[in-house]
């Protein structure tokens, strides 16, 4: 029987102006509140092109920092072998 891991809300609000993320917000598993506080930062920042709002639903915030890792500072590295870290 496999393990079922419960899916983790985050939302990452990247300046692609400066290059660097602003902020990282954790929902756990509060899906409902993650969408509310994606839908009022798309409407702070609608007139900023430039701002990447981005939520995103995964096991934890480290396989997040692999699969977005574009988004965050210093974690350009080997994404497989973190995969595979992650995975076991």
């Amino acid at each position: 029987m496999s393990k079922q891991t419960k899916i983790q809300h985050f939302i990452l609000v990247f300046d692609r102006h400066a290059g660097h993320l602003l902020s990282q917000l954790e929902f756990g598993t509060q899906a409902k509140a993650a969408v509310e506080k994606y839908e009022d930062l798309e409407e702070q920042y609608r007139h900023e092109p430039h701002m990447d709002i981005v939520l995103v639903g995964s096991d934890s915030i480290d396989t997040v920092k692999v699969t977005h890792a574009n988004y965050f500072d210093g974690t350009a590295r080997d994404s497989y072998a973190d995969i595979l870290r992650i995975a076991n």
